[in-house]
């Protein structure tokens, strides 16, 4: 079964690091005469970390750096919660289910269903008081994205959301490959080099999955709107601009990706591990066993902070262009929890995250001097000698998930143009008909609930090639239909009908 925990990986990687000038963030609705840290309300802020976890005595020194910030501007001190990405959903789940303290938290993917469980609070009195400049940032038409029956239930981070599928590599197989990089164009043209890549280096898999049962093969599905649903599992979707709600897993474009990866597995390209292993594309890079993975990616410059992370020197190549839909702004969204007896105050804290270059910077890189050193006013990298696991703390790999990303200093390496790129692209891309419609689940739980088992059942397996799609598909879509499929196609497209009368242009 696909961890949720690990289902935005490829996203979370491809969100890379920008910096902006400093923003004042000294109004009114934040200032605060109190620096008594004694009497400040303390938050628990929780955030997946893709990065080694801090041991207690670490993460106390980021903890003391940010409250020298926050306790004088809004009385407020922070816990921090980082948790590893193989439990995340899990932990926050259990954490909001037994009532232990969290006041923070961002969705992975999952928003629509912390909505319809009703555990996480409407913020629209609070963002209007505490969260000014936040909504000012994030503007009016990305705050619709996590809005359902008119609350707003999340903030989406501000970060490139206008994603594009990429195929990830190391550059030196691909010079040793005689193969020029701007030869290819799409998917259709890696048959070819996965197959001089499993000539010249057998031992190594020409194509690592990004997820666990994940290929990458569906990521060069564009101009898909999941309408709201999980990136890796959706269920009813637009395809292109149609407003016919479909079963993705009946679409024409589905049916071609899966025979791809068949393909693949076939020729070994596909390790024969792929649906079930989690041991994924990165640390296979890292241990030289691996030539590329496939993931969709804001910008153009995400090799930098991938070649810190593995070790190796990386490449990306476009292999589709970017695609905005509801589901690319607010698969990653912060949400403070119903049950917080906190949430003014994580409000506060929230807004800076936003809005504060120090705090954000402190929350991804750590404390300067300890966890990294700068290269100039824009650019960091570890301490020598150092890397990402053997520093006392960092999450540098959750830098599109904290905050705002374009107040985050840029890995050594790495332009900041690409900034520049990436808020082009979230204003020009092409953009779903059905941008800012959330879908509320709450009238078919258990059609979801059936359809998921099933998809957990097949879709690794067809995603990743192991499955014969000639063979597997038709019971998969048989069983879909068995399970609810056609009421959660039919429940979607009578509430898009409703939001698409509402919103006409």
């Amino acid at each position: 079964m696909i961890k949720r925990s690990k289902k935005l990986l490829g996203i979370f990687l491809a969100t890379v690091l920008s910096v902006t000038t400093l923003t004042a963030c000294g109004s009114t609705s934040e200032s605060s005469n109190s620096s008594n840290k004694s009497n400040a309300d303390e938050i628990v802020y929780s955030y997946v970390t893709f990065n080694k976890l801090p041991d207690q005595s670490q993460l106390k020194t980021v903890e003391d750096a940010i409250d020298k910030i926050t306790v004088p501007k809004i009385n407020v001190k922070v816990k921090l919660k980082p948790l590893s990405v193989s439990n995340y959903s899990q932990q926050i789940s259990l954490a909001i289910q037994s009532g232990e303290q969290l006041d923070l938290f961002h969705t992975l993917g999952d928003l629509n269903q912390y909505i319809s469980k009703n555990e996480v609070a409407p913020l629209d009195d609070l963002i209007n008081k505490y969260g000014k400049e936040t909504k000012d940032i994030v503007g009016s038409s990305f705050l619709k994205t996590t809005q359902s029956n008119g609350k707003t239930y999340a903030i989406p981070s501000y970060k490139g959301v206008a994603i594009a599928p990429n195929l990830v590599y190391r550059t030196d197989i691909m010079k040793a490959l005689g193969v020029d990089p701007s030869s290819i164009k799409s998917i259709d043209d890696l048959n070819a080099l996965f197959a001089k890549v499993k000539e010249k280096y057998p031992n190594m898999i020409p194509v690592a999955p990004t997820n666990q049962g994940y290929s990458g093969v569906l990521a060069t599905l564009t101009g898909v709107d999941y309408l709201t649903d999980d990136l890796f599992k959706p269920t009813a979707v637009l395809v292109g601009d149609n407003t016919k709600v479909q079963d993705y897993y009946e679409t024409d474009a589905f049916k071609e990706k899966v025979k791809v990866a068949r393909d693949w597995y076939n020729k070994g390209y596909i390790s024969k591990d792929a649906a079930t292993t989690t041991t994924l594309a990165t640390e296979l890079i890292s241990a030289d066993k691996c030539f590329s993975y496939i993931a969709s990616y804001a910008g153009k410059e995400g090799g930098a902070q991938i070649s810190a992370l593995t070790g190796k020197q990386i490449g990306m190549i476009r292999l589709g262009e970017p695609y905005l839909s509801t589901t690319s702004v607010n698969a990653v969204s912060w949400a403070i929890p119903a049950t917080s007896k906190k949430q003014e105050a994580a409000m506060k804290f929230l807004n800076l995250t936003y809005s504060n270059k120090d705090v954000v910077n402190l929350l991804v890189y750590g404390v300067q001097g300890q966890d990294y050193v700068k290269t100039d006013s824009d650019h960091v990298k570890y301490p020598n000698g150092k890397d990402p696991n053997s520093v006392p703390y960092t999450a540098q790999l959750s830098c599109g998930i904290i905050g705002n990303q374009f107040n985050q200093y840029s890995v050594q390496g790495q332009s900041t143009n690409d900034l520049k790129l990436m808020e082009n692209e979230n204003k020009n891309s092409a953009m779903s008909k059905a941008f800012g419609f959330t879908f509320d689940s709450s009238n078919v739980k258990t059609e979801y609930s059936a359809v998921m088992n099933v998809i957990n059942q097949y879709l690794p397996g067809l995603n990743c090639g192991s499955l014969d799609p000639n063979t597997e598909l038709p019971n998969f879509i048989k069983k879909l239909k068995e399970a609810g499929m056609d009421t959660i196609v039919q429940e979607k497209q009578k509430q898009l009908n409703e939001w698409l009368s509402k919103n006409k242009k």
